[in-house]
C-alpha cells in the first residue's frame, strides 16, 4: 500500500459547567440523533474528565448533506453539540478538534466557519485532507473536550499565526492540546524546498507552543506526525528522533495523508502533560526501546496508544495476511499486547481512530473489531486517508498495510459488565 501509520486519531471533545462535574458518570452519553452512520461506537465517551466524540459528517438528520460547504461544517459542528448535550456540555468546553476534508481548497470556508462557531476560546485543530470520509462526506470532523474548565487557555506560539479559527494549543487544568504545527518558515510562511527543513520546522513550531504553556518536549505523552509522500520517512524519523529521548519517546501515530493546509508537506500535532510526574511510558518486555516511540504513554489515567497495524512482530516480522479481516486480529493482538502491560484491556478503551486502505471494508473491519469489547464500545472515528493500493506480495511474502487503528484508555474507567 504506502507508508501510512495512524494516527491516533486524537480526536478530542469535553467538558461543562463545574456543576456538572461530579454528576455525570464515566462512559457513553447516549444522543441517539448524532450517532454517525458508519460508527459501531457511541458518538460520545466520556473518562477521566474528558469527553470524546466521534467523527461526525455535515449531514441532517434525514441523512442529506447541505448544499453549501460552510453549512456542511455548521451542520457537523452542531451534531457534535447535540452528542454533547445529554452530558451537559457544550460547545466552549471543546478543547480540541480534528477535520478531515475531501476537498483542501474549502480551507479558507472552513476557517470562517470555526471562527464564528468558537467567538472565545476557539479549539486546538488539526486539519488534513484525506481521500474518503463515511459516506463520500466531504468534511468529518472529531473532537475531545474537557468537562472542568477550571485552567482553560488559549497558548499562542512565537511567529506562527493562526488568526480566529483556532489557537495554536489550549491548555486544561492537567494537559495541553497542541494544534498541527506546519512545516513552515515562520517569517514568510513559505514551505521550505528542503523536506529536513520542513520536518524541523515543523518540529520548532511545536516546541515553541510547548515553551509558551511552560513546558517541554519531554512532557508530551502522544504526538501525531502528518506528512505526504513528498517528505522521506527516513528523514522524517531522523529528525524527529533528535528531539526526544531515547526510549521515553511520546506515543506516536504517523499518517501519510492525501493533503495537508496551504500547501504543507507535513505537520505535527499531539498531547502534553502539564505535571511531568504523572508522565509514565509503557513498553511490553518483548519490544525494544524506539527512538520514535514509545508503544504507550499514561498522562494520569488517561494511557495514549501508538497507532498499530497487523504486523506480526519479532525478527522475522512482518505483514503476511492479505485480508483485511486477518490484518485486524493481529492489530488487536498488537494493541493488547500494550494494554496488558498497563494492566488493561479493551474494555477500559475509550476512543479509537480507524484508517483502511478502502473503506468499503469497514463492516469487514468492524466484524472483527467488535469481538474484542465485552463492555460498552468505544467512540471511534473511522476514513480512508488515501487512495487505495495494490495488494500484492512483495519478494518476502509480506503484504501492505490495509488497517491501522491507535486508541486511548481510562485506567479509572470500568465498565459494567
Amino acid at each position: 500500500m504506502r507508508r501510512s501509520f495512524p494516527l491516533l486519531a486524537i480526536s478530542l471533545l469535553a467538558g461543562t459547567f463545574a456543576k456538572h462535574s461530579s454528576a455525570q458518570k464515566p462512559g457513553p452519553i447516549v444522543a441517539p440523533a448524532a450517532q454517525p452512520s458508519s460508527s459501531v461506537g457511541p458518538p460520545v465517551f466520556e473518562a477521566d474528565g474528558y469527553i470524546y466524540a466521534a467523527g461526525q459528517a455535515g449531514r441532517r438528520a434525514d441523512g442529506t448533506l447541505p448544499e453549501k460547504f460552510s453549512d456542511q461544517v455548521r451542520q457537523a459542528l452542531d451534531r457534535i453539540k447535540l452528542a454533547l448535550e445529554p452530558g451537559g456540555l457544550t460547545p466552549n468546553n471543546v478543547v480540541y478538534v480534528q477535520v478531515y476534508l475531501q476537498d483542501l481548497s474549502h480551507y479558507v470556508e472552513l476557517n470562517e466557519v470555526f471562527a464564528a462557531y468558537f467567538p472565545l476560546v476557539p479549539p486546538a485543530r488539526a486539519v488534513l485532507g484525506v481521500a474518503r470520509n463515511p459516506g463520500e462526506a466531504p468534511v468529518q470532523i472529531t473532537a475531545v473536550a474537557v468537562r472542568d474548565l477550571t485552567g482553560r487557555q488559549p497558548v499562542s506560539a512565537e511567529g506562527l499565526a493562526t488568526g480566529k479559527a483556532f489557537s495554536a494549543g489550549v491548555l486544561t487544568h492537567d494537559r495541553l492540546f497542541v494544534s498541527a504545527m506546519p512545516g513552515v518558515e515562520p517569517a514568510t510562511g513559505k514551505v521550505p524546498a528542503d523536506p529536513g527543513a520542513q520536518v524541523d520546522a515543523a518540529l520548532d513550531h511545536l516546541t515553541a507552543v510547548l515553551k509558551s504553556a511552560g513546558l517541554t518536549r519531554a512532557n508530551m505523552v502522544f504526538v501525531n506526525p502528518y506528512l505526504t509522500a513528498d517528505i522521506p520517512m527516513r528523514v522524517m524519523n531522523e529528525r524527529y528522533a533528535r528531539r526526544f529521548e531515547f526510549g521515553n519517546t511520546p506515543a506516536r501515530a504517523t499518517i501519510e495523508v492525501s493533503g495537508l493546509p496551504e500547501g504543507a508537506h507535513i505537520a505535527y500535532t499531539g498531547v502534553a502533560v502539564r505535571d511531568i510526574s504523572r508522565r509514565r511510558a509503557i513498553r511490553p518486555k518483548n519490544m525494544p526501546p524506539s527512538p520514535t516511540a514509545s508503544p504507550c504513554v499514561f498522562a494520569g489515567d488517561t494511557l495514549y496508544c501508538s497507532a498499530k497495524s497487523g504486523f506480526i512482530p519479532g525478527p522475522n516480522g512482518g505483514i503476511y495476511m492479505a485480508e483485511t479481516a486477518n490484518q485486524t486480529r493481529q492489530t488487536m493482538r498488537n494493541l493488547l499486547d500494550n494494554l496488558e502491560e498497563a494492566d488493561m484491556n479493551f474494555d477500559q478503551v475509550v476512543f479509537t481512530t480507524i484508517y483502511l486502505d478502502n473503506l468499503a471494508e469497514a463492516a469487514e473491519f468492524h466484524n472483527v473489531y467488535q469481538k474484542y469489547f465485552k463492555g460498552s464500545l468505544p467512540a471511534e472515528t473511522i476514513l480512508q486517508q488515501l487512495p487505495p493500493g495494490e495488494r500484492k506480495p512483495d519478494a518476502q511474502g509480506q503484504y501492505p498495510t490495509l488497517e491501522q487503528m491507535s486508541l486511548i484508555a481510562v485506567r479509572s474507567h470500568s465498565p459494567a459488565p
